[in-house]
């Protein structure tokens, strides 16, 4: 059964002017491993995705108390797939509301990266 749905759109340029402008805003928005993909730093759209996917993901579980940006890492499975690796408040929120599965997609082109989650309970 789907719990929630969430949608978010990142202007590309926009993000880049506020990494440049605060320095520490990016390792505050990642995790280090988010922010590499085989030993390289990670393109500027693809970190742009992934703070869609962030935030489309709080939209969805409908709660954001206590999250931190570390608290839902964006990762990949063996195919490249998408996909969350949630912890400490995320993990707890999810777990509250019956969460069984997350799915995310996420795309970048014409200047903006965009992400959407649906979340799942069990029938």
């Amino acid at each position: 059964m789907i719990v929630g749905i969430g949608v978010d759109l990142v202007d590309i340029a926009r993000f880049e002017r506020g990494l440049l402008r605060t320095p520490t805003l990016q390792s505050r928005l990642f995790a280090e491993s988010e922010q590499m993909k085989d030993g390289k730093p990670m393109p500027l759209r693809s970190l742009a995705g992934r703070f869609a996917a962030k935030e489309a993901l709080i939209k969805a579980l409908g709660d954001s108390t206590g999250v931190t940006w570390h608290d839902m890492r964006v990762v990949s499975d063996a195919l490249g797939n998408p996909g969350f690796d949630l912890r400490d408040s995320t993990q707890a929120i999810a777990e509250s509301k019956g969460i069984t599965a997350i799915h995310l997609s996420m795309s970048h082109d014409a200047g903006v990266a965009i992400a959407y989650v649906i979340v799942e309970s069990s029938p």
